[in-house]
């Protein structure tokens, strides 16, 4: 018995058929929550409902969940009062990206000297920082963690 596909999933397969090489069909999904603490907990269960929907093993899911952790509770910190974090999640078969953001009135990178960028650093394949002027706000900085965890192949 076969399961029926979407329109897009059949494009991609027939894509993928004439393009071996071509890049897999991703997806995103963005969350936006109060920049507090006590959202952190909506953010793992993000991180982990897309990792096994991607059919992630269960330990990269564990990681994925803690780095997401660790990254959004550094930008918490950095965060102005009243702002917003913002996560964007891009997956494809091979790996997850999360970009994760707030507002500061500080144009600071989070801190890399730290166990928890430590942490951070270990969980994942790679993590970044940026800081750029909001171009929203008046004198604001818009933080940013960047980090992809790739599928462990069995």
């Amino acid at each position: 018995m076969s399961v029926p596909q979407s329109a897009g999933s059949e494009q991609a397969a027939h894509a993928a058929q004439i393009h071996p090489d071509a890049a897999p069909p991703t997806s995103e999904v963005e969350v936006r929550v109060a920049a507090e603490a006590s959202q952190l907990s909506v953010l793992r269960a993000v991180t982990a409902d897309l990792a096994m929907r991607a059919d992630f093993d269960v330990d990269t899911i564990a990681d994925l969940r803690l780095a997401v952790d660790e990254a959004c509770s550094s930008l918490i910190r950095l965060a102005t009062v009243g702002q917003t974090l913002t996560c964007r999640f891009q997956g494809d078969d091979r790996s997850l990206r999360v970009a994760a953001s707030v507002v500061s009135d500080r144009p600071r990178e989070p801190r890399q000297d730290t166990f928890s960028w430590r942490v951070l650093s270990a969980l994942v394949d790679a993590v970044s920082t940026s800081v750029e002027p909001d171009a929203d706000t008046d004198g604001g900085h818009v933080v940013r963690i960047d980090l992809t965890k790739g599928r462990t192949h069995e």
